[in-house]
């Protein structure tokens, strides 16, 4: 049914060009490197603005790996033509995350279950109250068991998705104060797509710095490093 709207204005890739299931950062050099690194035949299906996106197998399974760029505008569009025109199944998002709790540390993953946000994304789809964005239950069940397996520190639970990289408010503090695990900037719509067009998504991010102790890393750590998010991701097919 959408062979005839691929390419997208977004995504240059053909239909059948892009797997069922399609693992995303948002930085698109992370993409690339996770293609490099872990994927079999990686073929190159977008450069699109330059939101790099592979195809290929990894243990003889078909998946693609693409970038989304950064906040829930871009992620918002990425995954709508993903899931709506591209017959995409599955997104798992892996990507950074400042962290609010006070046992998360650098490289430590977390899983979010919920995403709280200040977004109006959901806004367009009228609905009668706020709506809560969760995950995929069956592939965050089956994360958490790669990840122990691995033997990776990590935590599940809600994430704020904001729009707001430079917060200067004190709202941090509260989601904090309410059990938040630590904030980053697409989730939400991720969610959201998925339930409104009857998709699973799932967010991974490793914990890059942590708002409140000030640990963090630099960009090229966060491009390479960030490796056991990917590997649990991977393990998901």
């Amino acid at each position: 049914m959408s062979k005839e709207q691929t390419p997208t204005p977004h995504i240059g890739a053909k239909y059948g060009e892009i797997a069922d299931t399609v693992i995303m950062a948002g930085d698109p050099l992370r993409a690339k490197f996770m293609a490099e690194t872990f994927l079999e035949n990686p073929v190159l299906y977008n450069n699109v603005r330059g939101m790099l996106g592979y195809t290929g197998t990894y243990n003889g399974k078909r998946v693609s790996v693409q970038g989304h760029g950064m906040g829930i505008p871009s992620i918002g569009i990425y995954s709508y033509e993903l899931f709506k025109f591209y017959d995409v199944e599955r997104i798992i998002r892996v990507g950074s995350a400042g962290a609010f709790d006070a046992d998360l540390h650098i490289g430590d993953l977390v899983f979010a279950m919920g995403a709280c946000t200040d977004s109006e994304f959901g806004h367009q789809y009228d609905m009668p109250a706020k709506f809560a964005p969760i995950a995929d239950f069956g592939m965050l069940q089956a994360a958490v068991k790669a990840a122990d397996e691995l033997g990776v520190n990590y935590k599940v639970g809600n994430v704020y998705a904001s729009d707001v990289f430079y917060d200067e408010s004190e709202a941090q503090k509260r989601w904090a104060r309410f059990g938040v695990l630590a904030v980053e900037m697409e989730s939400a719509a991720l969610y959201i797509n998925a339930a409104a067009l009857g998709k699973k998504a799932l967010t991974i991010c490793t914990v890059s710095d942590h708002i409140f102790t000030h640990e963090a890393t630099t960009a090229e750590e966060r491009e390479k490093n960030f490796t056991d998010m990917m590997k649990v991701a991977l393990s998901l097919l």
